[in-house]
Parts: structure tokens; sequence; C-alpha cells
């Protein structure tokens, strides 16, 4: 008999975690290390509705580079990844379906959440290792698409000054991440897609995404 599995994210060490998994609730304090950061608004708007956490109560390190295992988790819960709809005989094991993410963990629901719900995570991907700014994207780009049912589009492609240094698997959803206002081009026209996006990046790129989500939903441009 198949057993249906429903996924409840685990909530990480306070220095590992982004979103929290509960509901909406007022945030303590504002973040005191934002500083002149660009989006810092965002990022404190999603403090304020529940969604992020920082390493504190008041430290987000905005400028640290994030790992896999944390920007997974921050995808996972900010599109509201789950198995809850899916079938499994005996229910999806880490072990069996990744090489490096390990059950039991912190971040060992995200991963399958994100990964059964259609997103090419890699199997061979270390939890630890830093995501660069064109893999992130890449996983956000397909989990808000997917969420949000979006249908394909005709983009004009934008010019990218260091085009050339982008994996040409993630091209397309970088190109439709800057028709649609979620990713953002750099003062020389690059996208820096080698680079390690930082926890204040893929903060700002993922209210980004939930604010789009949102004003389909209500019909309301994001402004």
């Amino acid at each position: 008999m198949k057993m249906k599995r429903k996924l409840v994210m685990l909530s990480a060490a306070a220095a590992l975690s982004l979103f929290s998994g509960a509901a909406l609730q007022a945030a303590e304090s504002s973040f005191t290390d934002l500083g002149n950061i660009e989006g810092k608004e965002k990022i404190e708007a999603l403090k304020e509705q529940g969604f992020i956490k920082g390493v504190s109560s008041d430290k987000f390190l905005p400028d640290q580079e994030m790992t896999a295992a944390q920007g997974v988790q921050l995808i996972s819960n900010a599109m509201e990844l789950s198995l809850a709809n899916t079938d499994f005989p005996e229910g999806p094991e880490a072990e069996g379906t990744f090489e490096h993410v390990k059950d039991g963990q912190w971040y060992t629901d995200a991963f399958l959440a994100t990964y059964y719900n259609g997103v090419e995570i890699p199997v061979a991907i270390e939890p630890g290792q830093d995501l660069t700014r064109e893999e992130f994207t890449f996983y956000l780009m397909q989990a808000m698409e997917k969420k949000g049912q979006l249908p394909m589009i005709n983009i004009v492609p934008k010019e990218i000054s260091d085009e050339a240094e982008i994996n040409p698997l993630f091209q397309g959803a970088i190109q439709r991440s800057l028709a649609l206002d979620i990713n953002t081009l750099n003062g020389e026209g690059g996208f820096a897609p080698k680079q390690p996006i930082t926890r204040a990046e893929a903060a700002v790129m993922t209210y980004n995404a939930v604010s789009f989500l949102q004003s389909l939903k209500s019909g309301t441009p994001v402004q």
C-alpha cells in the first residue's frame, strides 16, 4: 500500500537557516548589519513577514556566501515546496536520491521537496558548497515557474557583457530572470555568473520572485 508522506520543513540552527518554517509572525527586531546593502528593505520585509532568519535575531551576515544547503532551504520554504501530494511506496530518502545529501539533516527535506517538485538539482550536489549566481538563479527560476505554473514566454534577450562565462544550461533561466525583474545586471552590464552568491543577493532575488507570484495572484503589477 502506498503511503502519502508530507514533508515538514526542519528548522535549521540559526547560523544555517534563512527562512522559518512557521506561519507569518512579527519579527523581534531589525537586522543591524545591513548598513547600505542594496535591497535591505526587501530583506527586512521578509523578516517582518516571518519568512527569513539571520544568524541571530539582529545579525544577517549579508555578505556571507550562501551554501547549497542554505539556498535550497531558502527556495523550498519561500515557494512552499513539499511532497504532500506525491505518493511514494516507502517515502523518498535523500541517500537514495543524492550522492552527498544525508538523511536526518536540517536541510534534508528541503532538498527532497525541491528535487521532487521538478527543480533540476544535480544528484552530486554537496550541501556545503557555495552556490554561484547562475546556479541559484537556475534553481529559483525553475521553482518559481513551477509554483506559479507559468507558461513559456517569448523574450528579447538582454545583452550580457560576460555572457561567454555563463553555462549554457543556465542561460535561459538567467534571461527570464532579467526579463521578469527577478535579477539585474551589474554596473558593467555583466551577470558575474561564476561568482558565489551572497545571502543578501539571494534574499533579494527570492523577495522579487515571491512578489512576482503574488502580483499574478492579485492581478497587481509588481512595483
